[in-house]
């Protein structure tokens, strides 16, 4: 036969040099099964504190228009708050007058994603957890076990 420069191919040759072998793909699918475990708990706190955060910030903005309710009337309500509270979906949100109009306090309750999570303020600014899973109860609010904003 001629040679034609090319080396001459058989089938052996051409299957060798194709695809994965077994062993590959379990190494390939054990480093990612590896990485999702880790990845996944870290993230899914990163997406729970994302939500906490929401709620501090809302009863913060709502404990100063609060007090300019107060400023314009001289009492925070009298049967019930007066101001109504914004609704979102990651918490429920409440106020109860007390001390006759003279005081208040607003609290969020987690739902969802965040149920079990509990916070309140005050007329006076007193930030409480009123529950957070694993941990219970601070006069804080806690974004993170053990740590509080």
């Amino acid at each position: 036969m001629p040679s034609s420069g090319f080396p001459e191919m058989n089938h052996s040759n051409v299957l060798k040099g194709r695809g994965f072998t077994l062993i590959e793909l379990v190494i390939v699918m054990a480093i990612i099964g590896i990485l999702a475990a880790i990845a996944v708990p870290g993230y899914s706190q990163y997406v729970v504190r994302g939500r906490l955060t929401e709620a501090t910030g809302t009863l913060s903005a709502y404990r100063l228009r609060m007090e300019q309710a107060y400023q314009d009337n001289g009492n925070y309500g009298a049967a019930a708050c007066s101001l109504p509270m914004t609704a979102t979906t990651s918490f429920a949100y409440t106020c109860a007058v007390t001390n006759g109009g003279q005081g208040f306090t607003a609290r969020a309750t987690g739902q969802g994603t965040v149920s079990g999570y509990s916070f309140s303020i005050d007329e006076q600014g007193v930030r409480q957890t009123l529950a957070f899973p694993g941990v219970g109860t601070a006069n804080c609010w806690m974004i993170r076990a053990g740590s509080c904003s």
